[in-house]
């Protein structure tokens, strides 16, 4: 533009004068054609309405004391604005945007008259002829509403729309209406009707990201706000009332539809012409192809737009975020779990499978939330809870060294009773006397349950919270030892870095900075000492037997010929399939099964997710030279190989007894409910 043009003033006719207007009946006289009820439900409301509104005393002081301020010039305009994300990866290099679309400031002169007039059109078409609070709308709404029992209109002015948006809750209460209307008319004498106006028109929320017109001009049609046609101009001005459901790249026909009632009103106002409205009508406008799909990176995105709004809290700036992310393996993980499912998950019964991967810092190089984004945004990595079987014993185990027992020593396997509870090897069989060593390696049930009974429920919830898993209890049931509650396979991938890291935790992190659009530092990850959490000395024997499940036990399938560790896992029936496993360089977690909890077709631990597991790090582990652990003990008497391939451990869903009992008895009947299954075995 080549310079500003010429003030308008939108509430005025800019063609020829509309024909006149039906005469209806006045209001007094439509309040004396309802019911007596209706007239007594009226007169209270505004009675109430206008003491409140007047106030006064130990009123003022309640709907005063915690009004929020109004601040000045450029801080009102970035007040409750959502921020844009500019997501890079480990490297810095930008990875895609996200958040909302806030587009350039627009001002009225800027605009062709007809863009505010549609918006007046659709929301408030007395806008410059009643105050902040437009009383005749609010009786209006009354009338209609109470006539038609049912909430079919709404009172409040453009001015109070706004004062919602920005500094009130949408809670339907008295008090937040009435803190409303204030703030409307502190706005009013703070900017003016043109003020708000343009105000509005710049923060309002029209779907699919899209915050205020030149946002939404360009995310629908692809021009800026000032080149908007009054067909576009049109739709727009529909969709703000119901943005979710109108946005155009959803609902095009309501909008469409919508936007003729627009239009009919900006003509009957005397805003534009009879001609116009059917041109407009007669040449709807076209949506511009959505930009490319995150693809692959979508899962990511999600997890980190979530954790950097807890991170640096509302009302910040367009933020851009430096994530752990490497691309090149992201693409690879993601292109790994898509084919084995591909390829092998229809035979298999499973649908779906997750990954995750880390660096020993705690630093997320991969994160695979499903096969497909697209489709199925929620991350079975992260907000899956899921049943870890046996994968979730080395933490037994971990207790078990922790209060004494060695790997060398023997323990029988053999029938065992808790209660009433008789835990069971798959198939019923016992092979009698054995290392700890060699049950672990065979995933023997009954040994796991033995070593966890002798520990003691209060230590295995301990060393649970100390490896960083949040849903187990401080007290679990006995269950725990062969799996029973359900953990995310971002927490237990974690925990299985206490034994890499030869006992020190080191929390999973995304996201390593934040700063904002300014150049302002937002969010820092500090760089703090690791925590000890379990004995080093441990953790070597707890990595020497774990890379005897690789070498000669379950999880052969993810042998990836340098030395690693891990252990498989399958829940009750084949639902859950796991595999989590590490080297000195990477730990990475691999999760199988279906959305729906149907039962694969036989999958185990040692199958699917050891294949997943094995083709990622092989990839991860390219050009890294080949080293083993150096935190090892010296070696104990090494179990035998075993030749035969994992059988799925039970482990049934904890549930609670329908009759409130004592703590003794509840737990009886709990084991008792479960012996029949662990018994019997996979079905």
């Amino acid at each position: 533009m080549t310079g500003p043009p010429e003030p308008r003033t939108f509430g005025k006719a800019s063609g020829p004068p509309p024909k006149p207007r039906a005469v209806r009946p006045g209001l007094i006289t439509r309040l004396r054609g309802l019911k007596r009820w209706q007239r007594l439900l009226v007169t209270f409301a505004l009675t109430l309405t206008l003491l409140l509104v007047a106030g006064g005393g130990g009123a003022a002081f309640y709907f005063l004391h915690d009004l929020p301020k109004i601040p000045e010039d450029q801080a009102l305009w970035a007040t409750a604005r959502a921020p844009g994300m500019a997501f890079e990866d480990k490297d810095g290099t930008l990875i895609a945007t996200r958040g909302a679309k806030n587009g350039y400031r627009v001002r009225l002169a800027e605009l062709p008259p007809y863009a505010p007039q549609a918006f007046l059109a659709a929301e408030d078409r007395r806008y410059y002829e009643h105050g902040p609070v437009d009383l005749r709308g609010i009786l209006r709404a009354l009338f209609v509403n109470t006539r038609e029992g049912e909430t079919l209109q709404g009172g409040s002015t453009i001015t109070q729309q706004i004062a919602k948006t920005l500094f009130l809750t949408p809670d339907r209460t008295w008090k937040r209406k009435i803190q409303e209307a204030i703030l409307a008319s502190r706005l009013e004498r703070q900017l003016g009707k043109d003020g708000v106006l343009e105000l509005y028109l710049n923060r309002v929320f029209f779907g699919s990201g899209a915050y205020g017109l030149d946002a939404a001009a360009q995310t629908y049609f692809g021009v800026r706000a000032h080149e908007l046609t009054l067909a576009q101009v049109a739709i727009l001005a529909a969709i703000p009332k119901a943005p979710s459901r109108l946005a155009l790249n959803r609902n095009m026909d309501g909008a469409l539809g919508r936007s003729h009632s627009v239009l009919a009103a900006m003509r009957e106002s005397g805003w534009i012409t009879a001609r116009q409205e059917r041109g407009a009508i007669a040449m709807p406008p076209s949506v511009v192809p959505p930009r490319p799909s995150e693809g692959d990176i979508g899962y990511v995105l999600d997890m980190a737009a979530a954790e950097a709004e807890r991170l640096v809290g509302p009302n910040t700036p367009d933020l851009i975020i430096r994530l752990t992310i490497d691309v090149a393996l992201q693409d690879q993980g993601q292109q790994i779990v898509r084919e084995v499912i591909a390829t092998q998950g229809r035979g298999a019964g499973a649908s779906q499978a997750a990954l995750v991967a880390m660096t020993p810092d705690g630093a997320i190089r991969a994160i695979v939330g499903g096969t497909d984004h697209r489709l199925s945004p929620f991350n079975r990595a992260t907000q899956a809870r899921r049943q870890p079987g046996s994968s979730f014993k080395p933490l037994i185990y971990a207790a078990a060294l922790e209060a004494g027992v060695s790997p060398a020593d023997i323990r029988v396997d053999k029938p065992a009773r808790y209660g009433a509870w008789r835990p069971a090897n798959y198939g019923g069989g016992y092979a009698g006397s054995m290392t700890v060593e060699t049950a672990l390696i065979r995933s023997v049930n009954t040994i796991a349950v033995r070593l966890g009974s002798e520990v003691g429920r209060a230590k295995l919830g301990n060393i649970s919270r100390r490896f960083g898993l949040t849903t187990i209890p401080p007290e679990p049931d006995l269950p725990v030892a062969l799996g029973a509650y359900e953990v995310s396979l971002l927490e237990l991938t974690g925990a299985f870095q206490v034994f890499q890291n030869a006992g020190e935790r080191r929390p999973p992190y995304l996201i390593s900075q934040i700063i904002t659009s300014a150049g302002d530092v937002a969010y820092m990850r500090k760089a703090e000492a690791p925590q000890q959490v379990y004995q080093r000395e441990l953790a070597g024997s707890m990595v020497r037997m774990m890379k005897g499940v690789v070498e000669r036990g379950t999880a052969k399938r993810a042998a990836l010929g340098r030395p690693s560790a891990g252990k498989t896992g399958t829940s009750q029936n084949w639902r859950d399939a796991w595999f989590i496993g590490f080297t000195p360089d990477w730990a990475a977690g691999v999760w199988v099964g279906n959305d729906n909890d149907r039962p694969m077709n036989r999958v185990t631990g040692g199958d699917l997710p050891a294949q997943i597991w094995r083709r990622f790090m092989t990839t991860a582990h390219q050009g890294l030279p080949v080293r083993d652990f150096d935190f090892l003990p010296a070696g104990w008497a090494s179990s035998e190989g075993l030749d035969e391939e994992e059988a799925p451990e039970e482990a049934p869903e904890p549930a609670a007894p329908a009759v409130p009992q004592t703590r003794a008895a509840v737990r009886d009947d709990f084991y008792s409910s479960l012996a029949d299954d662990f018994a019997k075995g996979p079905e």
